[in-house]
């Protein structure tokens, strides 16, 4: 079953619209790809123990940059394995210990994901998704399956696209690397460009607590392509995670002194 229209039930005040953005939240998956950011923006680490709960392996960048105080949150690692937290779980739960702590006036969501060259993807490209959804939560029961999509809308920046120059899709999201013939069939229901592993996790958080949240993913793997996912993603991973870096750069300067309306 095809999924419903965007729920758009968390609008923004108009107070809140025109208000300067001053807080931001950016929610990244792997530490390679924060630490061009953390750098980027001159960030610092937050030592506080008490801003995420006892034995969580949550890490705070903050700092300012321009006009904006800028947070960086990372999953961290895991505490057994050494390996960065990915997947939905991780994302959604760091998504609502930021929300809680910092309060942010919007929340960017960025990392690498996969692209589909059928629908015009390539390798380094960057993407705003206009809309995102979970393509591996099927519950094929009447309701609960477009529940178990969760398809939501992306904040909606058609100025800042415009202006930078970035590709726009839909994004699909998993807790797999690799695709399955059942996640391919869902995510082409989805009308997905990219996928990843965290995107939709967020959404789903966000629009909960009804904070703006935009997604900012560059492509590091072609999943219709004929190199196996995983050999192809290590392989881009560094040169890509530079581009992404410069590309949400791009949009932190873009932000910077503007309300959420301007965007």
């Amino acid at each position: 079953m095809a999924p419903p229209p965007p729920n758009e039930d968390n609008s923004i005040s108009s107070n809140d619209e025109h208000r300067p953005i001053s807080t931001i939240v950016i929610i990244i998956a792997m530490q390679t790809e924060a630490l061009p950011l953390v750098n980027a923006f001159q960030l610092t680490e937050d030592t506080n123990p008490l801003l995420f709960p006892k034995g969580t392996p949550w890490v705070r960048y903050h700092g300012s940059y321009k006009a904006l105080n800028v947070n960086i949150i990372w999953p961290g690692k895991d505490a057994v394995l050494g390996v960065d937290s990915v997947g939905t779980v991780s994302a959604s739960l760091v998504t609502y210990a930021a929300i809680q702590a910092l309060k942010p006036d919007l929340i960017i969501n960025t990392g690498t994901a996969g692209g589909f060259k059928a629908k015009g993807a390539a390798i380094g490209d960057v993407y705003v998704a206009s809309e995102v959804a979970f393509h591996d939560r099927r519950i094929p029961i009447p309701v609960f399956d477009l529940y178990g999509v969760g398809l939501r809308k992306g904040f909606s920046t058609p100025n800042l696209v415009k202006e930078l120059d970035f590709k726009v899709g839909k994004l699909s999201t998993g807790d797999s690397l690799d695709m399955t013939p059942q996640d391919e069939a869902s995510i082409l229901a989805n009308d997905a460009v990219i996928k990843d592993m965290e995107g939709a996790a967020v959404a789903y958080v966000s629009h909960l607590l009804n904070v703006p949240t935009m997604f900012v993913k560059a492509v590091t793997d072609i999943v219709d392509g004929d190199k196996p996912t995983s050999e192809e993603f290590l392989q881009n991973l560094s040169a890509v995670t530079i581009a992404l870096g410069k590309a949400v750069t791009q949009v932190v300067d873009y932000i910077s002194g503007k309300s959420l309306s301007d965007l």
